[in-house]
């Protein structure tokens, strides 16, 4: 007994020191894991439909509780992680996410599914912060952390791009909820490694941690997340069930603020936000959310709704951005170290706002070409922004609070993506529906032009319905309408980009690399279990447009909305 916990010893003190490349395919995987859970639903929400019969409501609720939850109770555990140990909380995420995807695959009825997908965001919520906080402790100096955080990028963008193709094989040769099953092994896998080879951390624990503080935040950033949410499903804002969350959930944010001003321990150290490189990199983040969430959605909408491609095809030519972002973030060190924080959020916003401008030139007919060179550019601009943004936030932030600091960077990217459906969505729609005002000037009956009014989707379904060439004219329309309302959102979305480009000056110029003091070896009193160093986190990347099939298109989306 006590030889196989010395060798258990010897292996965990080898996997703090110089094994941390070996910590960080562990990590890798885990975002893996949580990359793949994000897009692979997508292809199969058909089939679900299909075999559960679930109301629109509770479509909208299997879709949505992941991310909502997720979002929701980042704050949550990323702050507990400080308190009671980051690989602690991230060991119980990996048990939850492997529990949810067994009882997610064998549903036998919307509400148990939508469960089961509401503690998989539960277990996301976990190993988000985590795996981020021990990234910043297992690479204390900043260029080799830079390096791993371009490792990690290029990860999500795989993730991203393999998600919906392993769905799409699973669903085909299987059935539905195979897809959560690809889960369970990854998890039998992570549970022992994990164990063996993260080194265990904390932040500060001299105080209580404050419960209360935790779940107003919780509380607060559902609410806001899920009144973004229905904007972007197309209801009003002074809608009520819209304006209700939303005002409650911004209420609550602010109590929280507040209440975290005046506590000698609070959860978040509000203080962060007064170093400019800090604050600049969150709204940066934000920003950049914002212009990629609503293309992409309108981009899948274009490539299957207008160039009528199949959703393996709209995945084929989305893969040069997957491609693009993956190479950006294999060489983001090497660029940081070049050129600095500011040139490269700055330069990459740039870079993404005119290849966004370029994809103005797409029309009715396809251009490969054209798509292909403006994704390219798309991917690697918007993915060294991320990048460049996410370092400096993760460089900022203070080591003791780690779990704090990735909830902030996973907060932003939920309500940035949030904002950019509800955003570019309203844009969208407001180009779009105007251009079929007139369609009973032509004859097309009024109850005809206002269904089509509301998406393209909707529009080739009453079309098909009334057929001859009064459906033809009303195909037609709705499809000049869109591209028209595509080019209007592009050009918006340029115009956000180039506004984080001017919000990108208050960064560094240069890549500070302190040295780097041997804290990895070096017991400290507030981690008795495991030596450790300095930690802190950024937060995921972005996930890549995930193909949908055309039912999912059709039935659930509009000019800017999305089954997400």
């Amino acid at each position: 007994m006590t030889g196989t916990s010395t060798a258990v010893s010897r292996l965990r003190a080898a996997a703090d020191g110089a094994n941390r490349w070996f910590v960080l395919v562990v990590l890798c995987l885990s975002l893996l894991l949580v990359a793949l859970d994000a897009t692979v639903l997508h292809v199969a929400v058909p089939a679900v439909t299909e075999d559960l019969r679930p109301s629109a409501v509770g479509l909208l609720w299997i879709v949505d509780a992941y991310p909502l939850v997720c979002a929701s109770l980042l704050i949550l555990f990323g702050t507990l992680g400080d308190r009671i140990g980051r690989r602690r909380v991230l060991l119980f995420g990996y048990a939850l996410f492997g529990v949810a995807s067994a009882l997610a695959a064998a549903a036998d009825s919307p509400g148990v599914l939508i469960a089961a997908r509401a503690l998989l965001g539960v277990g996301g919520a976990m190993i988000m912060p985590a795996t981020l906080s021990i990234l910043r402790q297992v690479f204390p100096d900043r260029r080799e952390r830079a390096m791993a955080i371009g490792v990690w990028t290029a990860v999500a963008a795989v993730g991203a791009a393999t998600g919906p193709v392993i769905g799409g094989f699973l669903v085909e040769h299987y059935w539905w909820g195979s897809v959560f099953l690809i889960n369970i092994p990854l998890m039998v896998l992570l549970l022992p490694v994990g164990r063996l080879l993260l080194p265990e951390s904390r932040g500060e624990d001299d105080g209580p941690w404050d419960v209360l503080g935790a779940l107003m935040a919780a509380a607060g950033v559902l609410g806001v997340v899920l009144g973004i949410k229905r904007i972007g499903g197309g209801e009003g804002l002074l809608h009520l069930t819209t304006l209700a969350p939303l005002l409650a959930g911004a209420a609550l944010v602010v109590l929280f603020v507040r209440r975290q001003k005046r506590r000698a321990h609070p959860l978040i150290d509000i203080a962060m936000f007064s170093r400019p490189a800090f604050t600049t990199a969150v709204g940066c983040i934000v920003l950049a959310m914002l212009a990629l969430v609503g293309l992409e959605l309108i981009a899948v909408q274009y490539l299957q709704l207008v160039l009528d491609l199949s959703p393996l095809e709209t995945g084929l030519r989305l893969l040069p951005l997957t491609f693009a972002a993956m190479a950006a973030g294999a060489t983001g060190s090497y660029t940081l170290s070049r050129v600095g924080p500011r040139r490269m959020v700055g330069w990459g916003f740039v870079l993404t706002a005119a290849s966004v401008l370029l994809l103005t030139l797409m029309g009715q007919h396809d251009r490969p070409v054209l798509l292909t060179v403006g994704f390219v550019l798309l991917g690697f601009g918007l993915q060294s922004t991320l990048f460049g943004a996410y370092e400096s936030m993760l460089s900022e932030a203070p080591a003791e609070r780690a779990g704090g600091a990735a909830a902030i960077g996973e907060t932003s990217y939920q309500l940035g993506a949030g904002m950019g459906i509800a955003l570019l969505g309203s844009v969208m729609n407001a180009a779009y529906a105007p251009g079929l005002a007139r369609l009973h000037e032509e004859g097309v009956p009024a109850a005809a032009g206002s269904a089509a009014s509301r998406s393209l989707g909707e529009a080739y379904q009453v079309a098909g319905r009334l057929g001859g060439p009064m459906g033809d004219l009303l195909r037609d329309t709705a499809r000049h309408a869109f591209v028209d309302g595509l080019h209007l959102t592009l050009v918006v979305s340029a115009g956000l980009l180039l506004l984080g480009a001017l919000a990108a000056l208050r960064l560094p110029r240069v890549m500070d690399c302190p040295p780097v003091k041997d804290v990895c070896r070096k017991p400290s009193a507030a981690m008795p279990e495991r030596p450790a160093g300095p930690g802190t986190a950024a937060s995921v990347p972005p996930s890549l447009p995930a193909p949908r099939s055309r039912r999912e298109t059709v039935e659930a989306t509009g000019p800017g909305r999305s089954a997400r």
